[in-house]
């Protein structure tokens, strides 16, 4: 989950949403099998680690398609936590919470619980103190 600043919108931010899973270029084949199987999304490299990346941004993918999978085939890792907080995230977005301060905070909030030892362009107090 991402936030831009965005000064057209009202509340002043785009929030993102995102499913990514990363492999070593050696390794990425089985991202384009992941790819092929959910039926959507894109192959990117990362620049910032040298890795191919699986991504998959479109809400409606997410919803309809990465979700209701993980539901049925729970990760076995602390990364279940990130998910259910993921999917919380992504079905307040779909109600469109997003697009109105009270809502984003919300979001915000939860979202900035995912991957703590993930890098962040803008910090929670900084997109909260800043909303319009």
């Amino acid at each position: 989950m991402s936030f831009s600043k965005r000064k057209k919108l009202l509340v002043g931010w785009e929030t993102k949403p995102s499913f990514s899973v990363g492999q070593k270029e050696e390794r990425a084949n089985v991202l384009g099998l992941m790819q092929k199987f959910f039926g959507c999304g894109f192959m990117r490299k990362d620049s910032s680690d040298g890795t191919i990346k699986y991504e998959v941004r479109r809400l409606n993918d997410l919803i309809n398609k990465i979700i209701p999978h993980f539901e049925k085939y729970c990760l076995l890792s602390p990364k279940q936590e990130d998910f259910l907080l993921f999917k919380q995230v992504c079905l307040l977005m779909q109600k469109e919470i997003h697009l109105h301060a009270k809502g984003l905070r919300k979001i915000v909030s939860i979202a900035c619980k995912m991957n703590p030892s993930g890098k962040r362009k803008y910090s929670r107090e900084n997109i909260l103190k800043t909303l319009r």
